[in-house]
């Protein structure tokens, strides 16, 4: 399991009620990462934020780590 995936986990089970319904999966490409996110229906609305602050939040956190590690990633949250 890599960091920025263990990172995505970690912040999305502290956010919601359901903490045993968040996966998290990597796809891996040549240039890009893709995380993707995927959580309980009734905890989506906590995960995306008023006006999707906290799925910005989410996001900036992700660029950030990445950028650390010299990789490009981005966060898919799946429905």
């Amino acid at each position: 399991m890599s960091e920025l995936k263990d990172l995505i986990s970690f912040i999305s089970k502290s956010l919601v009620d359901m903490p045993d319904q968040v996966h998290v999966n990597e796809i891996v490409g040549e240039q890009t990462t893709v995380v993707e996110l995927k959580v309980d229906k009734s905890d989506l609305g906590k995960i995306i934020g008023k006006q999707g602050r906290t799925a910005r939040a989410l996001r900036t956190i992700l660029n950030a780590a990445s950028t650390k590690l010299k990789k490009r990633a981005v966060l898919e949250i799946i429905e």
